[in-house]
């Protein structure tokens, strides 16, 4: 069938990949020049399938009363005149209990696993090339209570499926040399060696230009208005071309991929879905032969960071804001981060030269995306992946795929 899919971020653009594996007719719109230009285009690089902790957990509502009035908390709620982010945020709380926080990482996991296997055949048939490292992820904890927990969440992920081994502070040093001037601090650590990091952004305009070789159609520079209903379907969608003109496509099938945008597109059709945006900033480190910086993907739980080796380069990012759709900046965010990444490897790169980013990812109240069918027979979701979205976008634009074929993914996961 002809498929339209809404967005070319790393998730619109996998999502167009396994529909032409699938044999669809497939187009892609997105209001940016090109692929990968807005969450998709700095982000912290790892492919983390053992992140399965939901950041809704029973110790988030204690961390947020602890880091109200921080400026540059890792998870700062900005309130604000909007309904939408204070029912986010209320099940957000509802999502913290231990039952609840403890099905949604066993479902994330799910996804995971199987987004990664779909990532390394996709590589294995492609040979697509995004500075990609496959030295696993190291997770570390200067806090003994912290490392003890995360202790227990290992033996659980293992228990799933998902190898982590507990590191003391010296095997840490041993798995990442450049810690070596921060061990004495180290509590420990979770290694987990099938873990991942690469250039998302790269890897998504690639694999875009494939997708191209194949057929897939690109509309850039086109802004969607809005969704066009007639008995029951979705019979078009309106969009603005690049000359300002209005046009209407027409397809058989539609996948919403906007992120942090899917739900006021939705809204407008009678959909509601649980996604609101969390600004996250990352800042990106040029890195030469006399610096030593960090090759193995490392994960500040503590701080809310991850560090990626991106060739010449060392992408730090992380930290969480609720504060709408602003896009802005934020210096003493980023200058945190740059604080903190030369507190733990004081020669990791050009300090005075690093690119700051703001981005927004598009979350729900329990890190479970919105994949899946709606209302709508027509109308299809791959939305909502928070900080997992290059962790999960094969995996839920292979199952998306399936979806709009007529089959159901076997993995355990809550498809809509």
């Amino acid at each position: 069938m002809k498929v339209i899919v809404l967005g070319a971020g790393v998730v619109g653009v996998t999502s167009a990949w396994y529909l032409i594996e699938a044999g669809h007719e497939v187009t892609v719109v997105d209001r940016q020049p090109a692929a990968a230009l807005e969450t998709s285009f700095a982000n912290g690089g790892q492919i983390s399938v053992s992140h399965a902790e939901p950041w809704a957990n029973p110790r988030a509502p204690r961390q947020i009363l602890q880091w109200l009035g921080r400026d540059d908390a890792p998870l700062r709620f900005r309130p604000r005149a909007d309904l939408n982010q204070w029912l986010w945020g209320a099940r957000f709380l509802f999502e913290c209990l231990p039952q609840r926080a403890r099905a949604n990482a066993r479902h994330i996991l799910s996804l995971a696993l199987y987004s990664a296997d779909a990532l390394r055949a996709l590589r294995r048939d492609t040979g697509i090339a995004y500075d990609a490292l496959t030295r696993g992820i190291l997770s570390f904890y200067s806090d003994q209570r912290e490392f003890e927990h995360a202790a227990a969440h290992a033996e659980l992920l293992r228990s799933w499926g998902c190898p982590a081994e507990v590191k003391s502070a010296r095997q840490c040093v041993a798995i990442e040399p450049a810690f070596d001037s921060f061990e004495a601090r180290l509590a420990g650590g979770i290694f987990t060696p099938g873990d991942e990091s690469g250039d998302a952004h790269t890897f998504t305009q690639r694999l875009a230009e494939l997708c191209e070789k194949r057929g897939v159609t690109f509309r850039f520079s086109c802004a969607v208005r809005r969704l066009l209903v007639e008995r029951g379907r979705i019979s078009g969608i309106e969009v603005a071309s690049p000359e300002g003109n209005t046009q209407k496509l027409n397809a058989d099938g539609y996948i919403v991929a906007f992120g942090s945008y899917s739900a006021s597109l939705l809204r407008s059709v009678g959909i509601s879905i649980p996604v609101y945006p969390v600004k996250g900033h990352s800042v990106t480190l040029p890195v030469g032969p006399q610096h030593r910086a960090p090759i193995t993907s490392l994960t500040d739980d503590a701080r809310k960071l991850v560090f990626s080796r991106l060739g010449a380069r060392l992408r730090v990012a992380g930290t969480a804001e609720l504060a709408g759709f602003d896009t802005a900046i934020n210096l003493r965010r980023c200058e945190a981060i740059v604080q903190r990444t030369f507190e733990l490897f004081p020669d990791a790169g050009e300090r005075d030269r690093g690119e700051f980013w703001a981005g927004l990812r598009p979350a729900t109240p329990g890190n479970i995306p919105v994949i899946g069918g709606t209302r709508y027979p027509n109308l299809f979701l791959n939305t909502g992946h928070g900080t997992l979205g290059w962790t999960l976008s094969c995996g839920s634009g292979k199952a998306v795929a399936g979806l709009i074929s007529g089959k159901k993914p076997q993995i355990e996961f809550r498809f809509s």
